[in-house]
């Protein structure tokens, strides 16, 4: 079995103190990405560099305490790729890709972190710029390898993916032009939603964050904006799918999903 998990951990350090890697070290995960880190090199190595029997490869941002993502593994990757050859963003530290190639086979377990938009104007064409560049990028990599991408996608695709969706149809996160990129993605690029295709039907108990704002979290008014997305050969042995929610180690939930996969 391969158990992936993603979680952004919106601060490592703040997600440590509330109890993260004593959760952490109780799931028996193959892989767990995380996404804003918000912590640097020295922050990590020595106390975060590894969870249990994981260890960890991270991209930093360059800018202090500013997002950041890493993927804690049991295996030993054969490579590891930070970016995606895009200065900008990989200035962001949004790329980890840990490879597992062997002959006649070729693997990738990814974290990734998607831009938010919802500061500003400014920031919503930062992201839509992201996702201009990250299209091809996902199709390349498709043409040659099988892969699982995680990640805080910061995009709810359907109206099923957030309580309010009427009222956020002209808000980052849920606009028309996000959710006909994450269409494409699925239907003509042809990568799956694995969640989706182990809970199609999925509503209230499909949410991975919640604003701290007017007691989203206590009323459940939240948005799946965390995802697990893969090749169709590695998302048809996904079996199950489930979001952690009896403790809260940030504004955002940790999916798990288990594939009958043999890397």
């Amino acid at each position: 079995m391969l158990r992936v998990i993603t979680a952004n951990l919106n601060g490592i350090r703040s997600a440590s103190s509330k109890g993260f890697f004593q959760w952490l070290n109780e799931q028996q995960a193959t892989a767990v990405g995380v996404q804003e880190v918000k912590a640097q090199h020295e922050h990590v190595d020595g106390q975060f560099c590894s969870a249990g029997s994981l260890k960890g490869y991270f991209h930093y941002a360059i800018k202090k305490g500013y997002s950041g993502v890493g993927m804690y593994t049991c295996l030993t990757p054969s490579d590891v790729v930070t970016g995606i050859g895009n200065q900008a963003f990989d200035d962001e530290g949004r790329w980890i890709e840990t490879r597992f190639d062997r002959p006649g086979r070729k693997f990738s377990l990814i974290s990734c972190y998607f831009p938010s938009g919802s500061s500003s104007e400014e920031r919503q064409e930062v992201k839509f710029r992201f996702l201009d560049v990250m299209y091809p990028h996902l199709l390349a990599l498709e043409a040659e390898r099988e892969f699982i991408l995680v990640g805080d996608i910061n995009i709810a695709h359907k109206e099923a993916d957030l309580k309010n969706w009427r009222s956020n149809r002209k808000n980052s996160g849920f606009l028309p032009e996000e959710r006909a990129w994450m269409t494409k993605l699925f239907d003509q690029a042809g990568l799956v939603d694995v969640y989706r295709r182990l809970h199609p039907g999925a509503t209230d108990d499909c949410y991975t964050w919640w604003s701290n704002r007017g007691q989203a979290y206590a009323k459940n008014v939240g948005w799946r904006l965390d995802y697990q997305i893969a090749t169709p050969s590695v998302a048809k042995s996904a079996r199950v799918a489930s979001i952690y929610k009896a403790a809260r180690f940030s504004d955002h939930a940790p999916l798990t999903i288990d594939y009958d996969y043999d890397l």
